[in-house]
């Protein structure tokens, strides 16, 4: 009975935890392994639970690695696949 109770605990409480900024080392490596270019995987401060995928275009396989990688790590990924530059 009070392992059940620990278990629960220990789930509640590690809900709670806040997501932590990795460093940009830390995002080029996954994203690299991700099949990313330097600087396509970034994390904003002020926002620590999302991770940005900035790439258009990204495959499918890509999107999957960087989600797996944000819900290891108790973060939301947001894909940014278009960029619209205004005209010059």
């Amino acid at each position: 009975m009070k392992r059940v109770a620990l278990l629960g605990a220990t789930i509640a409480l590690s809900a709670c935890v806040t997501p932590r900024v990795h460093t940009q080392a830390e995002l080029n490596d996954v994203g690299q392994s991700c099949g990313l270019a330097l600087g396509e995987l970034f994390q904003d401060e002020s926002e620590k639970r999302l991770i940005f995928l900035f790439r258009p275009d990204s495959t499918p396989q890509e999107r999957d690695c960087v989600a797996r990688f944000a819900r290891k790590n108790g973060l939301k990924a947001v894909f940014v696949n278009a960029v619209n530059f205004p005209a010059s």
